[in-house]
Order: structure tokens, then C-alpha cells, then sequence
């Protein structure tokens, strides 16, 4: 798993017992993977589908620090599949798991549309 992004827990991301809402560090999941599925498939354009079953292990705390990491599962015709892992940065602890997120490719008409990606790429790849 390869983490990109850090985030620091807030006092506006609290929920009312004063743990980070499922709901903002979904939000923050959701961004990561379409940033990630954008660079992968080198289209702005991209939706998310699917997320699967959503397995909180851990909550996190007002001054915590969390790292979201991404994998991917498969490459799709016009779809990347991707796992997600949520943990504190500090402590490691895994906060969430998710086994799928379904992210598609769109064309200008905003229908799926055929990328051609196979495997993943590293931009330093792509500049040779």
C-alpha cells in the first residue's frame, strides 16, 4: 500500500463524540482516489461507481494525523479498481479498510470511455 496524503484531524471534522466523521474522512477517501485514478488514466474526467463494504477499525482524534493509502486492484476496460487503507500516522493503527473502489473513466458525452491503461505508471515513467 502506498500512502499519498496526509490529513490533520481538526475540530471541524469532529463528529459529537469528538472522533473524525465517517462522512469527512469518506469525503477525503473519495478525492484521493479520483486524484489517483486522474493521474493513472491521464483524463480529468473520471467518476466514482462503486465503494464497497466500509470496515472502520479505529477512530482518530482532534491533533491526529492520518495517511491515506491506495492500491490498485485491477485496471477495467474503462474502470480502475482500487483498495483503500486509512491509518494513523503516527501510531500506524489502521483506522478504515476498503476493499474496492470502482472509479470510471468519462468522455466528453460524461459515458464511460475505454482508456487503455494496463498496469500502473509513475509519472517519472511517462517523462522518459
Amino acid at each position: 500500500m502506498r500512502f499519498h496524503t496526509r490529513k490533520w484531524v481538526k475540530p471541524e471534522d469532529l463528529n459529537a463524540n469528538g472522533t473524525l466523521f465517517g462522512g469527512r474522512l469518506l469525503e477525503w477517501i473519495d478525492e484521493e482516489a479520483a486524484l489517483y485514478t486522474i493521474i493513472q488514466l491521464e483524463n480529468p474526467k473520471v467518476v466514482t461507481k462503486y465503494i464497497s463494504e466500509i470496515d472502520f477499525k479505529a477512530s482518530a482524534k482532534q491533533g491526529d494525523i492520518i495517511e491515506i493509502g491506495i492500491d490498485v486492484v485491477k485496471f477495467g476496460k474503462a474502470s480502475l479498481t482500487l483498495s483503500c487503507e486509512v491509518r494513523n500516522k503516527m501510531t500506524r493503527e489502521t483506522i478504515i479498510t476498503i476493499s474496492n473502489i470502482v472509479m470510471v473513466n468519462v468522455g466528453p458525452d460524461g459515458k464511460a470511455k475505454s482508456h487503455g491503461k494496463t498496469q500502473i505508471e509513475y509519472v517519472e515513467d511517462r517523462l522518459k
